[in-house]
């Protein structure tokens, strides 16, 4: 019996212009296990975000198969994937004429299936786990800085307390103090809630603070998955640009001395 939360087998991404077309993904196959923290990195253009996108249900591939939590990814499009999956997107997505703790309890509302109270009551929960505190309740997502921001969209992506969260550039725009925060809260969410993580980020810090296992895109497809030291020491030219350059130095430093990351 498998342990994974997601398999995909075989996976084409074909973008049609006309009479062009643009293959994004050929051939593509991936597993995350549970319990892990998988991050998906890779050039611009290699469909990093569209492959969360499917994994969502919310695009189809061209081919292949994805497979969440046991079932076809295109029926959690179908059918809303709050209950199995959460999103956090990459600018937060709030919904500005809501306020807060409307914007959290969202998807328990759509459901039309717990009483106001109760309602209110879990979006509070949420809201206090990913460290606000209860007065920002009532605040408007124009009132909050970019790290609040952050904190609301992943307490809304949680209210369900899904199995499977995926994640679209955590910690961008954040500085770095903010930036260092986010990744401890979800280092703790992650623990507490059992949660399996997919996350796309272009940050070194962020991908080696959290990361189990690094997915590398390139040429079409998923070039290496293995543990971060593993994929440093893969010989391509992506690879070698991306993590051994010297935006890349910094963070290698921590890879040496955070175990986690081994």
């Amino acid at each position: 019996m498998t342990d994974a939360v997601v398999e995909i087998k075989k996976l084409w991404t074909v973008f049609k212009n006309g009479d062009k077309e643009a293959v994004v993904h050929k051939d593509l196959d991936m597993t995350v296990e549970r319990g892990e923290v998988l991050s998906l990195v890779g050039g611009s253009g290699t469909g990093k975000t569209v492959l969360l996108r499917q994994m969502l249900g919310l695009e189809k591939p061209t081919k292949g198969e994805i497979t969440v939590l046991g079932r076809p990814a295109e029926e959690l499009g179908k059918r809303g994937a709050a209950t199995r999956v959460g999103m956090l997107f990459q600018h937060g997505a709030l919904f500005s004429a809501f306020t807060v703790l409307e914007n959290i309890a969202f998807p328990l509302r759509e459901l039309k299936v717990l009483p106001p109270d109760l309602i209110r009551e879990a979006a509070m929960v949420k809201l206090q786990m990913v460290g606000l505190k209860p007065e920002v309740a009532d605040k408007m997502p124009s009132d909050l800085s970019g790290g609040m921001i952050k904190r609301v969209a992943l307490a809304r992506a949680l209210i369900m307390d899904p199995p499977l969260l995926l994640l679209d550039e955590p910690t961008a725009g954040l500085d770095p103090e903010s930036s260092d925060s986010f990744c401890l809260l979800l280092r703790a969410l992650h623990r507490d809630m059992d949660l399996t993580v997919v996350m796309v980020t272009h940050d070194l810090d962020t991908l080696f603070e959290l990361s189990t296992r690094i997915a590398v895109l390139a040429d079409k497809k998923v070039i290496v998955n293995d543990a971060p030291k593993e994929v440093v020491a893969f010989p391509h030219p992506f690879i070698h640009e991306f993590f051994l350059g010297e935006r890349g130095q910094r963070a290698m430093e921590l890879l040496r001395e955070y175990p986690f990351a081994v």
